[in-house]
């Protein structure tokens, strides 16, 4: 049998737009040969997604799954507001978050595993492409998970049980009562929500963001015209403004407006009976970071009138 390597399912993946593992079964099949494996795709009926391939998909669901120190996050994109509101897209969306949840957040793992229908999640995501008949994917998985403590989820925008178009995760490691860890983790999870930060700790900013933000400060405080012992005193200054604005224990706690997240997390280790260490958060916002494209309806009359 000829080896099927990683390119040629990319190749393959390209050519029909099916699923990676369904490119991966489809070559195994065929013994390597590309064409024969797009008929057997397309005799399957998984090659019919090829041309929604090409479509924008940034809507659909974030969709959040935690169980006492394990959380796990995950987005499923689609092209339409309206897909996120049927039943069988919510359904997959919700399997694959407990999925994501034994899985740790591990993609490949994730797109691998098998549903309970005996189909994996890659399979059941082409098959939900050809039958409501848009193009999804499933874009990022994310898990945070704690020895000791709580992970607690928050969803914003909730379109059903655990789903939405903002997930959170918030890690709370500490030996203090589970309730009362729970109701304040929910608590900093509507925080991260609400406030987007960037970075747990101050310690986390990365050397790049604060060089250019560093740079950026320096160039503004220059045209003060003052001395330059003086503009960088008011560099440092405005490098603090920065750091509440994006680091989350820096930030304004938005449950009471004034303590800084530092703050109320010291006060519900006291109330909860032990420290707390905020371990960690995860963010996702329904398709942060996709390019969505700019109809131009003009051209699309104009097109339709040549045909």
């Amino acid at each position: 049998m000829a080896e099927v390597t990683a390119a040629l399912v990319k190749e393959l993946r390209e050519k029909t737009g099916a699923g990676m593992m369904d490119c991966k079964k489809a070559l195994n099949q065929t013994d390597g040969d590309l064409e024969a494996a797009v008929d057997w795709l397309r005799k399957a009926g998984l090659a019919a997604v090829a041309k929604k391939a090409g479509r924008v998909a940034a809507e659909g669901l974030v969709a959040v799954a935690a169980a006492g120190t394990r959380g796990a996050v995950i987005e499923v994109n689609a092209e339409t507001d309206f897909v996120a509101r049927n039943e069988q897209f919510q359904a997959f969306v919700r399997a694959a978050a407990q999925i994501a949840l034994e899985m740790g957040g591990d993609m490949e793992a994730i797109i691998a595993a098998r549903l309970p229908s005996g189909a994996t999640v890659g399979e059941e995501l082409s098959t939900l492409v050809a039958t409501i008949g848009e193009n999804m994917t499933l874009r990022r998985a994310a898990g945070i998970s704690v020895d000791k403590g709580v992970v607690s989820s928050y969803v914003h925008n909730a379109t059903g049980e655990g789903l939405g178009r903002i997930g959170v995760l918030v890690g709370l490691e500490s030996e203090g009562d589970p309730e009362k860890l729970a109701a304040f983790g929910r608590q900093l999870a509507m925080h991260v929500a609400a406030a987007a930060p960037q970075w747990t700790d101050v310690s986390e900013v990365s050397a790049d963001a604060l060089d250019r933000e560093r740079a950026i400060l320096s160039e503004q405080a220059r045209a003060s015209g003052k001395p330059d012992d003086i503009i960088a005193k008011m560099v440092e200054g405005r490098l603090r403004k920065f750091y509440e604005e994006v680091v989350l224990l820096d930030q304004v706690f938005v449950i009471d407006g004034e303590s800084r997240v530092r703050e109320a997390v010291e006060a519900a280790g006291k109330d909860a009976g032990a420290s707390i260490k905020l371990v960690g958060f995860v963010r996702f916002a329904l398709g942060e970071g996709i390019e969505r494209k700019q109809a131009d309806f003009a051209a699309e009359v104009a097109a339709a009138a040549k045909g």
